[in-house]
């Protein structure tokens, strides 16, 4: 993705089955379950930069101990900060002494983080600030053992106000920024009467089946109950990833599949889905079972997990990436007619390089037809130069760009920013002949164009191509996210910017009126939840018309070089990615009333000039 957004957190979750000396005798560590932990949430970093949090509660401590910790950090590196704080911790106690590693009670009663609960979270920040105190988990604490919780989740919420109202809570400042503090008092509130009813063998199901129905967003949340208790809870859509592996030793969660197998080194078909609706509920002996929480509804998996989000070391993912490549490559032998001989296939950024080999692969089948066929027709009259030649015939690869790392200036001049933001991307010389080739690349998916327009299309300039096409294996991103993924303002998508431009080019912005004062009729009868006005300003246009709008919007003033944009179809990505059919991004169709609503906010946020998002 060469437009930067913030996205889906990640979530990691062990419940160590054993004793800590189990760990020691058979797997060589007393820190097993930490180290696990550590590398369940570096194979994630992806997920979230921001911030990351580690919690753990010990069982079995005696009345008066602490019993639940937690460690955050919003550093640069904050997995690696949070650890090294751990590693010093450990370094510390083994001045007092040096063999401490070799004794389980001893580690368990002096270092914090040493208990058989652990909960981990990466945060990419959709609400609230980037301080350490918005990293998760959040936690509540009780001197009743039962009555403590921390929680972590991968998620966004829309009706947090509600939520507070529901429970008659009054929040502050600080809660009123955090979708997770409302959901913290949810969970909590329910957690505590039926601790107060059953007290040390709460009925984890029946307070999720309390709370769970309030939420209106998508979601997988881990919680730690400080008596022994813990959860894993996936949304009834499945909108957010959830994935987790059992054995005799350890019960693991994450949000992403590759990342328990290479952590633990299982086979595909060991690590399960968690399914929508679903909660994995762990007791204090170590006991499992999977509920049923609410009603599974729809299945609307996001459908940028597959095209962009989860890293694709994950079997599924990567076939999918080339299936998303490979579906473009005959509408890009169409766009280009077919005349390999003159043009050249690349990829920005790398993230889109699995995109890359599906279209390749697509074009290579085409042309090794007609290679076939080219042959046959020649029948007897062919010789070894001529064959040579023809079998030779390769499609035309090459790196053509190169990201170099983050470039920092103290500019604050927005052109000379400008002239420093060209070079975030740099180009191979000598690979284009010039005003000859034309040049395709692909990208994964095309949010706001800014990279591109300042950066990428300028550089592939200086190659002198005959004509630059951009291709991107997503369809046109139209809509606000409002479900983990930092995408929720309007005026930010180049795909709006574009059909905002066609309405006012071909004077239609009575559409745009239209439009906006229907959303306000909504807002006054309590209704913005009903409908997705948006939609709406679409109509009038194709789909093609509208990639031609923002091809004109990524060419910088200067740029003379035809520069044309290919997007994935909305049908070619259920094709290629058929279980995770939320699409919401490019269609509109939101799976709960909640979406309907920030779309039209934003929409009204765009229009009034309220550079806020709209939940």
């Amino acid at each position: 993705m060469s437009d930067e957004i913030k996205h889906e957190c990640g979530l990691a979750f062990i419940r160590l089955r054993k004793p800590l000396s189990y760990y020691l005798q058979n797997r060589g560590s007393v820190t097993y379950g930490l180290n696990k932990l550590y590398l369940l949430m570096e194979k994630q970093h992806n997920r979230g930069q921001d911030g990351a949090g580690i919690a753990t509660v010990k069982l079995d401590i005696e009345a008066g101990n602490p019993f639940l910790y937690r460690l955050r950090s919003s550093a640069q590196q904050p997995i690696a900060d949070i650890f090294s704080k751990v590693g010093q911790e450990i370094q510390e106690l083994e001045q007092f002494q040096s063999d401490i590693t070799q004794h389980p009670g001893l580690m368990k009663g002096h270092l914090p983080f040493m208990g058989e609960l652990l909960l981990g979270h990466l945060r990419y920040g959709t609400q609230g600030k980037n301080n350490v105190e918005f990293c998760h988990p959040f936690i509540k604490k009780n001197l009743v053992p039962g009555k403590n919780l921390a929680l972590a989740g991968n998620f966004n919420l829309v009706n947090t106000d509600e939520l507070f109202k529901l429970i008659q809570h009054e929040p502050g400042p600080f809660e009123k920024q955090s979708d997770l503090a409302a959901m913290m008092e949810v969970i909590h509130h329910f957690l505590v009467i039926e601790e107060t009813k059953n007290p040390n063998c709460p009925n984890i199901a029946e307070v999720l089946k309390q709370a769970v129905p309030m939420f209106d967003g998508g979601f997988t949340i881990g919680g730690l109950v400080g008596n022994g208790y813990s959860f894993i809870m996936r949304d009834a859509h499945g909108i957010r990833p959830a994935y987790y592996y059992i054995d005799g030793e350890v019960i693991v969660a994450a949000s992403e599949r590759a990342a328990i197998r290479t952590t633990f080194n299982v086979g595909e078909n060991e690590v399960l889905e968690l399914m929508p609706g679903n909660a994995l509920i762990v007791d204090d002996k170590g006991g499992y079972t999977i509920e049923q929480i609410v009603e599974p509804k729809e299945r609307r998996a996001c459908s940028f997990e597959r095209i962009y989000f989860s890293r694709g070391g994950d079997e599924k993912i990567y076939r999918e990436r080339i299936a998303l490549g490979h579906y473009l490559s005959k509408i890009v032998l169409n766009r280009i007619e077919k005349d390999l001989r003159n043009t050249i296939f690349s990829y920005i950024p790398n993230t889109a390089e699995v995109a890359f080999y599906g279209l390749i692969k697509g074009l290579e089948e085409y042309l090794n037809a007609i290679k076939v066929e080219r042959i046959l027709s020649w029948g007897n009259e062919v010789d070894a130069e001529k064959l040579g030649e023809m079998v030779h015939r390769k499609i035309r690869q090459e790196k053509i760009a190169i990201k170099d790392v983050k470039l920092r200036t103290f500019i604050t001049e927005d052109s000379n920013r400008n002239e420093m933001v060209q070079h975030v991307y740099d180009i191979t010389y000598g690979t284009v002949r010039k005003n000859e080739d034309s040049l395709v690349v692909i990208d994964d998916s095309i949010v706001r164009g800014t990279t591109l327009k300042e950066s990428i299309i300028r550089m592939l300039s200086r190659l002198s191509p005959k004509k630059i096409i951009v291709v991107s294996s997503a369809p046109q991103i139209r809509y606000p996210d409002c479900y983990g993924i930092d995408m929720s303002k309007m005026g930010d998508f180049i795909a709006f910017k574009a059909t905002i431009a066609l309405l006012k080019e071909r004077g239609m912005e009575q559409v745009m009126e239209d439009v906006y004062q229907k959303i306000k009729a909504l807002e006054a009868k309590d209704e913005l939840h009903t409908q997705n006005v948006v939609r709406e300003l679409y109509d009038p246009f194709t789909t093609e018309e509208i990639s031609d709008k923002i091809a004109q919007l990524i060419t910088p003033d200067n740029i003379q070089i035809p520069v044309e944009v290919i997007y994935q179809t909305v049908e070619g990505l259920h094709a290629c990615c058929p279980t995770n059919t939320g699409d919401w991004y490019f269609t509109g169709n939101y799976p709960t009333p909640g979406g309907n609503k920030v779309c039209n906010k934003a929409y009204t946020n765009y229009i009034e000039g309220n550079n806020q998002r709209g939940y």
